[in-house]
């Protein structure tokens, strides 16, 4: 039985990656899905994985982090659907340029517009309507970097993430009494093509060890599938294969 025929849920930066890795294990259970991202090609790829699979799904490209794209998006899955029961703002990105030596005001405005505006728009666009259902579930894809300080990430992703885990925290204070459930996800490293935007190459090797999406696109799934009674509030998973702790142990610690 499909655990979510009848839901409809809406994936940002769906095109690749923790995104498409969702949109594709929501659909599989019986989600009708609207994929968004700022390229309409990769989109439209998914969607038809989707279909090819007996799914059904939307594309509406959009920048999560402009204030009107998401609105209208918004409207027009209240036009085709009404309803929204899972929101996943998975929308993100990293620069080269991470370092305080390295990094520019462009490069701050990129990143916090990239990872935390987009959830703030994401989720402001989504609320009034689950407030309407007294019910529904926003998943926003934080990251290890969100909970912990480390030199590796950059600054910027760093403070943007911990904005999207606290967010996060606000959305289940202040809306719990309207039945609206918010989870931080926040992996480890994880094999997605934003690894290529590192300043120091990974190998093959040490991506095969990395969290795949798909295993992301499961846990994505299993908190979608929750009862209304439980809020996931904040989940870490990391490799098992730590690298921080290899490196640690290998410098002696």
């Amino acid at each position: 039985m499909q655990r979510l025929k009848g839901k409809v849920a809406w994936v940002t930066g769906a095109g690749s990656g923790i995104g498409e890795a969702g949109a594709l294990a929501l659909a599989r259970e019986g989600a009708s899905v609207m994929l968004t991202g700022r390229r309409k090609e990769p989109l439209d790829a998914v969607a038809a994985k989707i279909a090819k699979d007996g799914g059904a799904a939307r594309v509406h490209p959009g920048d999560m982090s402009r204030p009107e794209d998401p609105f209208a998006i918004m409207e027009a899955i209240e036009k085709e659907f009404g309803r929204l029961d899972i929101m996943v703002n998975n929308a993100g990105s990293n620069i080269p340029d991470r370092s305080w030596k390295r990094l520019s005001p462009a490069g701050v405005d990129e990143l916090l517009r990239a990872n935390l505006s987009s959830a703030f728009h994401g989720s402001l666009a989504v609320l009034p309507i689950m407030r309407r259902q007294k019910d529904g579930v926003i998943i926003n894809i934080g990251s290890i970097a969100g909970r912990f300080v480390s030199t590796q990430p950059g600054v910027g992703y760093i403070a943007a993430k911990h904005g999207v885990v606290a967010l996060s925290q606000s959305i289940n204070m202040e809306e719990c009494r309207n039945g609206i459930r918010a989870t931080a996800l926040s992996p480890g490293e994880v094999a997605t093509p934003i690894i290529a935007k590192r300043p120091v190459p990974v190998s093959d090797e040490d991506k095969a060890r990395m969290l795949q999406s798909e295993d992301l696109g499961d846990l994505i799934l299993y908190i979608a599938c929750l009862p209304p009674r439980v809020c996931l509030n904040d989940v870490l998973i990391t490799p098992t294969w730590n690298r921080a702790y290899i490196s640690a142990q290998d410098q002696g610690f």
